[in-house]
């Protein structure tokens, strides 16, 4: 019961920052709960096979142009055949319907999937406007071309995609990230690729003589994979030429961003268990793997962790992007502050995170701006990987509750949990999480899996009334989702960054309009844009409170 106790008291301590004691105040950021009636089912077995405790992706996206953020959700299958037999197994699209409510439209979409899925990643691959989807899992992979009607089209073999390694056999694509690595105006493919698994010759694993999920160590590692966008509907396998293929890791997640301001996007991949990646963009599609030499590979102490989801933005506001991983109980949640000079020094401890996220176990990280007050803030969906039977006779809590660090202008943090308003649903396994604006209030929104659970919409509904501002990009020599931009806005005396990455969390994908909380400034005095294809462009005198669609000159 220690890590209980230890994690109200953190509650209690950072209720609300800066009010007067003795006199409580609304918590700076607060969502509502919302039912949708997903749950999802990875088939969990007596055997405790691997894949069945780490599922669940999930994407915020307008797939139909309407100017509404819609849900999708991978889900998993029997865990023996690998094959979706029966609807509770069916991936799901939900429509919104323009209230911040939603509906199913699944079937219609052409999207209930065949295998078992794990991660999402979305991006208009083709250029036509309408953003596709790929969908990582177990022994398989999909893309799904969205054909701009309310359907979608299985265009995976077409492409050129997920064919078995000619080493390592059926890959587990656990997730991925879109990335124009060459800048020339068409979107990549960065799969991440988890450890090798046989379900007929899985480890034979035991707590206190109950069975239960293996440490990482008992699978081999396998490759990630690069593919180029060939601008015809195919895709070319440069994993082993540009230098990725080389680097053998059990990944679990992807983030995409410049973090040496050369104007080429970078890539940094977490591993479970072992030493994390950052892939240096060459140019030219060439990478070099530099992660020990930029001081991200392992925290501070030198131990390995189990690094799960990762979110790669600006936390401090100086205008390059920061790291921040998740892992499980007793390991903390890492932070890496990046020096501008190609290295990052982790901030864990000094910031406070090390205190705040130590009893937690956390899979999908969110950095974006919750409050609207100009400071990008950390949610992070909680659960452990053990089954709660198990868990009990280890003295270990898997079921949690979700939180929000709220960022304390740079490098402090406040933790809200019941105070954010996430006591109001019943602790889980969370898994994969997303956000976006889903009700027009100018408030971000989130959505979050759990495994044998109902799926969560949390409605932003925080008080005060802070100003922001959100950017549709529309690219033009560059990709058209505006994937690998680099965005400054100033107002009210104050500067901010976002890179522009649909690629967010643990296995999923936040596809919405770019959004900046504007605190008490009603205007922006200057939009500063770097496309991917390098054009500049530079938009003044901006009014607050809208959505912008920007096209690139």
């Amino acid at each position: 019961m220690l890590g209980l106790c230890l994690w109200c008291l953190i509650g209690v301590q950072l209720t609300a920052p800066g009010s007067q004691q003795g006199v409580p105040t609304a918590a700076p950021i607060h969502f509502k709960l919302q039912a949708i009636p997903f749950s999802l089912e990875s088939d969990e077995t007596p055997q405790r096979h691997a894949p069945e405790t780490m599922a669940g992706g999930v994407a915020v996206f307008d797939y139909d142009n309407d100017g509404n953020l819609d849900i999708f959700f991978t889900n998993g299958a029997d865990i023996n055949t690998l094959q979706k037999d029966s609807p509770k197994y069916w991936n799901r699209l939900f429509r919104n319907n323009g209230d911040g409510t939603f509906t199913d439209v699944t079937e219609k979409a052409g999207l209930k999937g065949t295998g078992f899925d794990t991660g999402v990643a979305i991006g208009d691959y083709d250029n036509d406007g309408y953003q596709d989807i790929f969908v990582g899992g177990v022994h398989h992979c999909t893309l799904y071309h969205n054909n701009g009607d309310g359907t979608f089209t299985d265009v995976t073999e077409k492409a050129g995609l997920g064919q078995p390694d000619a080493q390592y056999g059926p890959l587990w694509s656990v997730g991925a990230a879109w990335v124009d690595v060459n800048n020339d105006g068409l979107l990549d493919l960065f799969v991440v690729n988890y450890l090798s698994w046989d379900s007929k010759h899985e480890p034979d694993c035991k707590v206190y003589g109950q069975p239960d999920y293996c440490h990482p160590k008992m699978y081999k590692p396998t490759p990630n994979q690069l593919f180029l966008n060939k601008g015809n509907g195919k895709f070319e396998d440069i994993s082993a030429k540009s230098g990725i293929r080389a680097h053998l890791g059990k990944g679990m997640g992807v983030g995409v961003a410049d973090y040496d301001g050369d104007g080429l996007p970078d890539l940094f991949v977490t591993n479970d268990k072992m030493e994390n990646f950052l892939f240096h963009n060459l140019g030219n599609g060439k990478f070099e793997e530099v992660a020990m030499d930029a001081g991200v590979d392992l925290p501070d102490l030198g131990m390995d962790i189990s690094s799960m989801g990762l979110d790669f933005q600006d936390l401090n506001n100086d205008g390059y992007p920061d790291i921040a991983v998740v892992a499980l109980d007793h390991e903390t949640f890492p932070i890496y502050r990046n020096n501008k000079n190609g290295k990052f020094s982790e901030i864990t401890t000094a910031s406070g995170m090390g205190r705040l996220s130590d009893p937690m176990s956390g899979y999908s990280p969110n950095i974006a701006d919750f409050d609207n007050d100009g400071w990008k803030d950390i949610f992070v969906s909680c659960g452990g990987v053990q089954t709660p039977s198990v868990a009990k006779l280890s003295n270990r809590i898997v079921e949690q509750p979700n939180s929000v660090f709220r960022n304390l202008r740079g490098e402090k943090w406040a933790a809200l949990t019941e105070e954010a308003g996430f006591g109001a649903v019943a602790p889980s396994r969370h898994r994969g999480s997303a956000y976006g604006d889903f009700n027009h209030d100018g408030k971000l929104d989130l959505v979050v899996t759990a495994i044998s659970a109902p799926a969560e919409v949390w409605i932003n509904d925080s008080p005060g009334n802070n100003h922001w501002i959100e950017l549709a990009l529309q690219g033009a020599k560059s990709n058209r989702d505006g994937i690998g931009a680099r965005i400054r806005v100033e107002a009210g005396g104050q500067s901010q960054v976002m890179f522009v990455s649909t690629s967010s969390g643990y296995v999923s994908s936040s596809a919405g309009p770019v959004h900046f909380g504007l605190g008490a400034a009603k205007n922006v005095d200057e939009i500063d844009i770097r496309w991917p294809s390098g054009m500049k462009q530079v938009l003044k005198n901006v009014v607050g409170d809208q959505v912008v669609k920007v096209k690139e000159p």
